[in-house]
């Protein structure tokens, strides 16, 4: 009997990568992926058996995807602080191209999908401990000022992303004012602009040199 094709189940990945963020763990079904891979139904079967298997696999492919950005920073030589901005421009710029499918994992886990839930689990400690990692190392270099870690994480999450995720969200709403609909590329989610802010949040987060205190001198 003649093997499957290898490539059906790289079509049907590729078809829930598009379907997912609009459709969701509830909404999204093998009829749906079928169609839009051009596949037999069964062969959905034969590859992943269940939609819950499915979605593992396509949500850790994902994953492992943007881990193997952020884990490049690793092997880069030089100060920790350039580890720490490489990564950070990495992960802004994947949640970026990637801000439905994520926007939608994160709701699916919220409101209670075991797939979704397990996912988040296993894998955001894997990139938040990346960054306090190399948060950590850059303050032992002290390239970074002495800060309590989840502080200084949240600090530099919320400048870095927090712009882009809620001013995009609010241009996909349609509530945004026209300033903002005609800006949003080149102010806040170009790479230039994603770098800028990297760039301004750590060297927010710089050490500070205390001012000298001159002694006064009496006649």
């Amino acid at each position: 009997m003649a093997r499957p094709s290898q490539h059906i189940d790289r079509a049907l990945l590729a078809a829930g990568r598009a379907l997912y963020p609009r459709l969701g763990c509830a909404g999204l079904s093998v009829r749906a992926l079928a169609e839009r891979a051009g596949a037999n139904p069964a062969m959905f079967h034969y590859h992943f058996k269940t939609k819950d298997q499915f979605l593992r696999t396509l949500l850790q492919q994902l994953y492992e995807d943007l881990f193997a950005t952020l884990d490049h920073g690793v092997a880069l030589q030089g100060p920790a602080i350039e580890r720490l901005r490489s990564g950070l421009n990495a992960l802004a710029r994947f949640a970026r191209d990637h801000r439905p499918l994520l926007s939608r994992v994160w709701a699916d886990a919220v409101a209670g999908h075991v797939v979704a839930r397990e996912f988040v689990r296993a894998n955001a400690p894997r990139h938040v401990g990346l960054l306090l990692h190399w948060l950590a190392q850059a303050e032992h270099e002290r390239s970074l000022a002495a800060m309590p870690p989840l502080q200084r994480l949240s600090f530099v999450m919320g400048s870095v992303m927090a712009p882009m995720m809620v001013l995009s969200n609010l241009a996909t709403m349609g509530v945004a004012p026209g300033l903002l609909t005609r800006e949003l590329d080149p102010q806040v989610t170009s790479d230039a602009a994603i770098a800028a802010r990297v760039d301004l949040a750590l060297q927010a987060l710089r050490p500070t040199t205390a001012p000298t205190t001159r002694r006064r001198t009496h006649a």
